[in-house]
């Protein structure tokens, strides 16, 4: 009886394990990285960055119009940077 790679079992041994690494290691690697992915996009959205600068040209708008004194601009101001 010859005890090699190919034994009957497909080329990889018994029951084909080299199959399940490659394949399913693989497949929930590839998973992982998937919901990595979108999660990070998700918590780097930028989109609170522009509403911010929005906001802060509605508030520049305000005082150059004179509907809100300084110490009110500097509040909100202030307010909206953090």
């Amino acid at each position: 009886m010859m005890y090699g790679l190919y034994n009957g079992y497909g080329g990889w041994g018994a029951g084909s394990m080299m199959g399940w690494l490659g394949g399913g290691i693989m497949m929930i690697l590839f998973w992982v990285i998937v919901i990595y992915f979108i999660v990070w996009l998700v918590r780097n959205n930028k989109t609170g960055e522009i509403n911010s600068n929005k906001s802060l040209n509605i508030l520049k708008e305000r005082y150059a119009k004179g509907e809100i004194d300084k110490k009110e601009f500097e509040e909100k101001k202030k307010d909206l940077s953090n």
